[in-house]
C-alpha cells in the first residue's frame, strides 16, 4: 500500500534526520555524523571533521518507510534511507546508486549486518 510520495525541491534537512548520529562505515570504522538544516559533518575517531553543504531534494515515504535525498553542495547526490518503519532512529546513508556508505543510529554504533539482524 502506498501511503505518501512527495517531492520537494531545495529544502533545508528534513527533522527526521537531523542531529547527531552515530555512523559505521562499511568497513567497521566509527564516526559521528551531525546533520542540520543545511550543512553536515563527518567526525572520525581521530576527531578530523569535514563539512558538507546540502540542499534536500526529495522524501519519499511508503508504508511509513522513509527515504530522503539529498545534494551536496559539491553536486554529489546522497540517499538517507530509514529501513524499519518502527525504527526512526536507525537509518543508513546511500550514494546515488543505493550503496550503502554509512549506518546511522541516533543511540549506538551498530554496522550494517547489526542492523538487518535487527
Amino acid at each position: 500500500m502506498l501511503i505518501v510520495a512527495i517531492s520537494l525541491v531545495r529544502c533545508s534537512g528534513s527533522d527526521s534526520y537531523r542531529g547527531y548520529k552515530k555512523a559505521v562505515d562499511m568497513k567497521g570504522k566509527e564516526f559521528v555524523l551531525d546533520f542540520q538544516s543545511k550543512k553536515f559533518s563527518i567526525k572520525d575517531g581521530a576527531g578530523k571533521k569535514e563539512n558538507f553543504t546540502y540542499k534536500q531534494q526529495s522524501v519519499s515515504i511508503v508504508n511509513s518507510v522513509s527515504t530522503y535525498g539529498i545534494q551536496l553542495g559539491d553536486g554529489r547526490k546522497l540517499i538517507i534511507h530509514f529501513p524499519f518503519a518502527n525504527k526512526d532512529h536507525i537509518a543508513l546513508l546511500k550514494d546515488e546508486n543505493g550503496l550503502p556508505l554509512y549506518t546511522l543510529c541516533r543511540r549506538e554504533y551498530l554496522s550494517y549486518e547489526d542492523i538487518y539482524k535487527l
